[in-house]
């Protein structure tokens, strides 16, 4: 009988040559349980969604309260379905106004998608603007506005009417004029290793926009719920976005993204033609509860004002000659290290004495660190010194 591990290779699409191939039989809080009985510290939260850590009791209860009402009813937009409704409510309540209006999908990728569509629909324009160095998802209009060549030279033709610039330099801003029909920013560029922009920058990034009619998009995928340290990453820096875009942690672990705007901009999706947007399973009841409980959480239980000592403890105790710097926002962290080369062997040792880290996909010299939100100070104590053992291991046999 073939193993797991070669069934995985033998019936699954594979993403690379390499995957990490561990098999892992449950998991709870930050850690994850092997099928061997092995235990790792999970100090990347699936990529930031397990921004209140695996099965939170909570998230688990709406999971099962939904389960005994109904599951999928009916496509999107449709059925007046009590979870959606009451997420919908309280994700509007976490914003300014006027961002009063969502559409759900089932993930980050598919959010940028909707957000894209939306803003050309409402300005009637062709064009589109983000930055070099961006990451916003892997489908072909996601990743037509992403910032890495490397990721994208196989699947041309893209989206035409693309132009990029630079992450917090406003030298650039004469790209965006009356044919852009919107600019899309990560908050904090997550792939590109936790490069964060100058509150100013977003500001005067605001003003152009409005100064030529082009609408601002706002990508919270990463950087939402929680991860900096604030609800949304964007309220650092006093701007108001026309279109907001979230997904990863604000399913509690379940599938779920959403666009977000004014219902004003939001309803030209309703004519011409009508079902200007569709989607069979966006909002999907189960994760539309999963949701809201995880929001409920966050609010409730002191997490966003815990963020910060975290990240101190952190930064504090991963100190060693090899780490050349530390980025972070919140617990939205990147480690760096002189090369891919060193950094490498201190990720595979790490997960060896059961700490999963990862890289960035633009900056393989970083260590990833984002773990979930409710990690406790002895977790994060007990996840600094085996890095720091894995970090003394490759380097003294280097």
């Amino acid at each position: 009988m073939l193993s797991q591990r070669q069934l995985f290779l033998n019936h699954l699409g594979q993403t690379s040559d390499f995957p990490l191939m561990l098999e892992i039989e449950r998991a709870e809080g930050v850690y994850m349980h092997s099928a061997e009985g092995k235990r790792y510290l999970d100090l990347i939260s699936g990529i930031g969604v397990s921004n209140v850590g695996h099965r939170h009791p909570r998230v688990l209860q709406a999971i099962q309260e939904q389960l005994d009402r109904y599951l999928h009813l009916m496509v999107y937009g449709e059925f007046v379905q009590t979870p959606q409704v009451q997420l919908a409510e309280a994700l509007t309540q976490t914003l300014p106004d006027p961002l009063n209006a969502c559409f759900f999908v089932n993930s980050g990728s598919e959010a940028i998608e909707g957000a894209l569509k939306l803003a050309k629909r409402y300005t009637s324009r062709p064009n589109l603007v983000s930055c070099f160095n961006a990451y916003h998802g892997s489908s072909h209009g996601a990743l037509s506005v992403s910032g890495s060549e490397q990721f994208k030279q196989g699947y041309r033709p893209l989206l035409p009417g693309v132009s990029h610039i630079c992450f917090n330099n406003t030298e650039n801003f004469s790209q965006i004029d009356e044919q852009t029909a919107a600019v899309v920013v990560e908050t904090v560029q997550g792939e590109a290793g936790v490069r964060i922009a100058d509150a100013g920058y977003f500001q005067a990034l605001r003003q152009h926009c409005d100064a030529v009619g082009a609408l601002l998009i706002l990508d919270e995928i990463q950087a939402g719920f929680g991860r900096t340290g604030t609800f949304w990453a964007f309220e650092s820096y006093g701007v108001v976005p026309d279109i907001m875009v979230a997904a990863k942690g604000m399913g509690g672990g379940m599938p779920i993204g959403a666009f977000i705007a004014s219902q004003e901009i939001m309803q030209v999706l309703k004519a011409n033609p009508i079902l200007g947007h569709i989607s069979t399973f966006g909002g999907h009841p189960v994760s539309t509860a999963a949701s809201l409980a995880t929001l409920r959480i966050i609010q409730e239980e002191n997490i966003l004002e815990q963020v910060p000592a975290k990240a101190q403890r952190i930064t504090e105790q991963l100190q060693h000659p090899a780490i050349r710097s530390i980025r972070q926002r919140g617990l939205m962290m990147a480690i760096e290290f002189e090369s891919f080369d060193i950094l490498k062997p201190v990720i595979d040792r790490a997960i060896e004495l059961g700490v999963l880290t990862d890289w960035f996909l633009y900056c393989d010299n970083a260590m990833r660190v984002a773990p979930p939100l409710t990690i406790q100070p002895a977790e994060i104590d007990e996840a600094c010194a085996i890095i720091l053992q894995a970090i003394e291991d490759v380097t003294v046999h280097a």
